[in-house]
């Protein structure tokens, strides 16, 4: 943790965040440029692995969301004047978080009992969450969420496998 000048404890995020916009519009703009370039980079890792394994909404696809997300977080904060009296974050973001389901439930497909894409719908999910945090300025956050997702989609995929093959199938007719 940091401490800021007037004595407050700061999370490194907050400490960079005022660091940069100390720096004037230059600042701000390299702030800016980092939250996209971090949203891009964790999404992007998450949608490698999608793509590695084959799956319908890849890297690209990824990126894409995690970059649109940031981008609509970094309007709704530096977007309106600072005299505009309704200003909420938030309102984006919840609307992004709400339109993103759409975007996912076009992945799942279900053919008879068989379910596919649950896992792509929940990863689109997760890295429009990543991209909010990038484009907040909270990037530890969206580090250790991306570091999370990863491990879960590589290590359980291992477990899953080795479940699944342990377990009969049972097909209702």
């Amino acid at each position: 943790m940091f401490s800021s000048s007037s004595g407050d404890i700061l999370s490194i995020d907050q400490y960079l965040i005022d660091w940069l916009n100390g720096l004037g519009p230059w600042g701000n703009l390299l702030l800016i440029l980092c939250s996209l370039l971090v949203a891009s980079l964790l999404t992007g890792a998450i949608g490698y692995e999608r793509e590695y394994h084959g799956h319908a909404a890849g890297l690209r696809t990824h990126i894409l969301v995690g970059v649109g997300s940031a981008l609509v977080m970094v309007v709704s904060i530096y977007g309106f004047s600072a005299g505009f009296s309704d200003r909420d974050p938030a309102r984006l973001a919840a609307q992004v978080v709400s339109g993103i389901g759409f975007l996912g439930a076009g992945t799942i497909i279900q053919t008879g009992t068989d379910i596919k894409g649950l896992t792509t719908a929940t990863t689109l999910w997760l890295v429009m969450a990543i991209g909010l945090a990038a484009g907040a300025g909270r990037f530890i956050v969206a580090f250790m969420a991306t570091i999370l997702a990863l491990v879960t989609l590589i290590v359980l995929r291992k477990l899953e496998h080795y479940a699944s093959r342990r377990v009969p199938k049972i097909t209702l007719v």
